[in-house]
């Protein structure tokens, strides 16, 4: 770990709870990592070598998180410039530099740079709401994090769909709600859905998140995983 790092005013560290003891640069000003990004790096099929990328990366939680589980070289593509900053400082930080790099990008473009099919998989948080549903936060960095402001899901579909290679996996986090939406658009750009796994709050209520994985050109096949509660008798237990 590095002794060293600025944080800008309103910046702190958290710690990632990791047995190598990883921390994050955050902030109340710009929107934070949440429980899908965490529940997200858990649940990707991810190569233990290779090439990853992380779309929509914000601060870069989901990179960091998945360098306790693999070797594999990882890209994490941020459009915002702040949160592409904190990310890179958080990866100084950690002295992972030899593993990920953060790249300032639009993911609608990002595709034409790096190049089709060069990933073996990629991980996606990505904005949940169109931009025409409910009320977008004032605060700029939060409205861009919540709604499909930037990049739509078929935005992000297409650049998952070109970046990971045939054979490949791409692992989402969304709202349920858009589960269908979700299925349709990665089957229009041969993202075969392969797993789903929903999450619920706790036992009596319903699913508030989904976590969904897809094989660039696989075959139809589905797995329904067991539903994942967060919290048993008011305790979190995941």
């Amino acid at each position: 770990m590095s002794e060293q790092i600025t944080l800008a005013a309103n910046e702190r560290l958290d710690d990632l709870m990791t047995e190598s003891g990883l921390k994050i640069i955050q902030s109340r000003e710009v929107f934070s990592f949440s429980l899908d990004a965490v529940l997200l790096s858990r649940f990707a099929s991810i190569p233990k070598h290779g090439r990853i990328v992380d779309l929509c990366t914000g601060n870069g939680v989901i990179p960091m998180l998945l360098t306790t589980r693999t070797n594999a070289k990882i890209d994490a593509v941020e459009i915002q410039p702040r949160l592409a900053d904190m990310a890179r400082r958080s990866v100084e930080l950690n002295q992972l530099t030899e593993q990920i790099t953060v790249i300032e990008q639009d993911l609608k473009l990002y595709p034409k740079l790096a190049g089709n099919g060069i990933y073996d998989a990629v991980t996606v948080n990505p904005p949940y709401m169109p931009v025409t549903a409910g009320e977008q936060n004032e605060n700029e960095h939060y409205a861009i994090a919540r709604h499909e402001i930037h990049c739509t899901l078929e935005d992000v579909a297409e650049a998952c769909s070109r970046l990971v290679r045939p054979g490949g996996k791409v692992s989402m986090v969304h709202r349920p709600s858009r589960l269908l939406d979700i299925v349709e658009t990665m089957r229009k750009w041969r993202l075969e859905p392969k797993r789903i796994q929903f999450v619920h709050p706790h036992a009596n209520a319903e699913a508030n998140m989904v976590l969904i994985e897809a094989m660039r050109d696989g075959k139809p096949d589905i797995k329904l995983l067991p539903p994942i509660m967060v919290y048993e008798n008011g305790v979190q237990i995941v």
